[in-house]
């Protein structure tokens, strides 16, 4: 398949999905965020993410357990985010921030991210 040209639909976060393949163990999908925009804060309630940066440069904040971290987003950085991890990111100045992700199991529909407090105020998202 083929990068689709537009986005099927807005994550929980507020950026643009475009819905790669799946197995039945885990799914793939693409999500952009448009420069200077902010994702509103969540934790997923029963999948693992495993993120590759493929384009454009931003930060990662994540929250679990006492532990908190951001993270430089840039071409080529990989990061995982566990189930029950806070986090939101943002897109630099500079152009759009594009990730690849891979989902386990595949994304389970509505009710799986809930919205939390993030370190941001969000520009995009409910």
């Amino acid at each position: 398949m083929r990068l689709p040209a537009t986005a099927d639909l807005l994550a929980p976060d507020g950026s643009e999905v475009r819905v790669l393949l799946s197995f039945a163990a885990g799914g793939m999908a693409h999500f952009s965020l448009a420069a200077t925009q902010v994702s509103r804060a969540v934790r997923h309630r029963s999948v693992e993410e495993i993120w590759y940066v493929l384009s454009g440069a931003g930060e990662m904040w994540r929250s679990h357990g006492g532990h908190e971290e951001v993270l430089a987003l840039c071409p080529g950085l990989c990061l995982t985010i566990p189930v029950g991890v806070r986090f939101q990111f943002r897109a630099a100045d500079a152009g759009p921030l594009a990730v690849v992700a891979i989902t386990m199991p595949p994304w389970p529909g509505d009710g799986e991210a809930e919205a939390v407090a993030g370190t941001w105020a969000a520009t995009v998202g409910g």
